[in-house]
């Protein structure tokens, strides 16, 4: 009976200066520096290997780099959170934290769990991306200098806070031209955004937020689109408890997008309003409500967008 050669599965430690590198099953570990160089030698080594899978952990942007040049040479690689790594960890009694031994544990969860290689973004994608959370810090950067400004009474103060939120607004204007300059000279992001538009609640910001950090709308089943978003509950039942439903995880951006998007189609969309009024009068908390909109503001485009339709009201 011929042998079968076992499957060879990559954990990578991405830190600012170096890359901690493990390999499963033979157990070998290298080390290198994080640069350009660096990065083509390990490409090289991998693509000797041959590994099933390549797995890092999505490392406050540190990762996007190696990760892109390793699938754009065909390698199949897979970017996790890493609270899933460390839960791995933890029910594996790996209470220890070294940057190898962190390797190591991401290449064992690579191993045992092997989480489905998904493809990349594109350079146009992820520049999109970039351009549409950096607005975010600066709108949240503008909001905190406006409630300073009406915490103080010194005029020195207040001429120091309205230079600041003048430069901020400059700064935001500017990315709203260049995020608007990405949308346009993409064919497919202006058909997303003119059926996205027609959804109401939905404004300009919100529909390139979706554009930019959900490119899977229009894909998923409604069930798992509100998962990976982060409003879709979650039972919590053991035995005779039956725990409260909770919402967690999901993409905080497109998270925070939705939420201003349902205030607004409360007000100004009927549909939306007696959703929500219905489940206050049932005594639903006020939060559980809102949320159940934000969860139909997703629902309702991924179904348009899925069938290139745009809003018909009821």
């Amino acid at each position: 009976m011929r042998e079968t050669t076992p499957a060879t599965f990559v954990g990578i430690d991405v830190s600012k200066h170096r890359l901690d590198v493990f390999v499963r099953p033979t157990g070998e570990h290298s080390v290198s520096a994080h640069d350009d160089e660096a990065v083509a030698v390990l490409l090289r080594r991998l693509l000797e290997l041959r590994p099933a899978l390549v797995v890092l952990e999505a490392t406050g942007g540190l990762q996007p780099r190696v990760a892109t040049e390793l699938a754009a040479a065909g390698l199949p690689v897979a970017v996790v959170n890493p609270r899933q790594v460390r839960d791995f960890a933890r029910a594996t009694g790996r209470l220890a934290k070294t940057d190898r031994l962190d390797a190591e544990t991401i290449a064992r969860f690579a191993e045992a769990v092997r989480p489905p290689a998904r493809p990349l973004d594109d350079v146009a994608s992820t520049a999109l991306k970039s351009l549409v959370a950096r607005r975010r810090e600066l709108v949240a950067m503008r909001v905190a200098e406006t409630n300073r400004l009406g915490a103080t009474g010194v005029e020195r103060v207040r001429r120091s806070l309205l230079a600041v939120i003048e430069a901020l607004e400059g700064q935001i204007a500017a990315l709203d031209g260049d995020i608007d300059q990405q949308v346009k000279d993409s064919p497919a992001w202006r058909a997303r955004e003119g059926l996205l538009r027609t959804a109401p609640g939905v404004g300009p910001t919100t529909a390139r937020t979706l554009i930019a950090e959900l490119p899977e709308l229009g894909e998923l089943t409604r069930r798992r689109i509100a998962a990976l978003v982060g409003v879709a509950p979650f039972n919590r039942d053991s035995g005779q408890l039956r725990g409260r439903r909770t919402v967690w995880g999901g993409r905080p951006g497109v998270r925070a997008a939705l939420y201003m998007a349902a205030l607004t189609a409360i007000r100004c969309n009927p549909l939306f309003a007696a959703a929500y009024w219905r489940l206050r009068e049932r005594g639903k908390p006020a939060k559980v409500a809102l949320t159940a909109c934000m969860r139909k503001l997703v629902v309702i485009p991924n179904a348009m967008l899925r069938g290139r339709a745009s809003w018909r009201p009821a």
